[in-house]
Parts: structure tokens; sequence; C-alpha cells
């Protein structure tokens, strides 16, 4: 059994979970879900910044929305995550990190532009 403590929780790893709620919806829901790891975290907010300057439509209504001000709020928390972990990274994580902030600062200050 492994477990992350926090302040307030513990988390259990998916096994333990599996058990612990009826087993066969826990494997489905773990089964899809991709790897989570640094590199996919950022990512994900990657794309969470590509959505808000209306490059990814919403996947609910499909329409495409641009929001600057919360690909800036993005952009900035991807930002404070950096100077966080300066350090702590692999030469790659550092890396993808640098070349999505470079990207996304870039077309930031493009699409401010318009």
């Amino acid at each position: 059994m492994t477990e992350a403590r926090g302040d307030d929780f513990v988390m259990r790893d998916s096994e333990e979970q599996s058990a612990g709620q009826g087993g066969e919806q826990a494997e489905k829901s773990t089964g899809t879900l991709p790897e989570i790891n640094f590199s996919s975290f950022v990512l994900s907010l990657g794309s969470s910044a590509l959505f808000h300057f209306g490059e990814i439509p919403d996947p609910a209504s499909g329409e495409k929305k641009r929001d600057l001000a919360l690909a800036r709020q993005t952009i900035d928390i991807l930002v404070i995550l950096r100077d966080k972990t300066t350090g702590n990274l692999s030469e790659d994580e550092a890396q993808l990190l640098e070349n999505l902030l470079h990207d996304l600062q870039m077309r930031y200050v493009q699409e401010r532009g318009k």
C-alpha cells in the first residue's frame, strides 16, 4: 500500500481505491485517465491557456471563446511554477516548461495587439 500524506488528507494508490470502491468503477475511471506527472500537468495548463486564447473549442458547446485575462492568469501560474521549481526539475521538464512559457507569452503579446 502506498500513501502520500498531506496536512489534511491521505491519498492512496489506485489499487487500494479499487478495492474500497467496488473495484469495477474505479478501474474503469483510472484505466482511461492519462498518467499524471509534471509534464502532463504543465501541458494541461498549456491547453487551458490555448482554450482561453480561443484556439480550442468548449467541449460542451463547441464554441471558441477568447478571454485574454484568463489566458494571462494561466501564463502567470506557469511562471510561478517555473520559479518555485527551479533546480528541482529534470532537464527535459525544465525545457518543456521554458518552451511552453515562451510560446504562450509570445502568443499573448500577439493576441493583445489584435
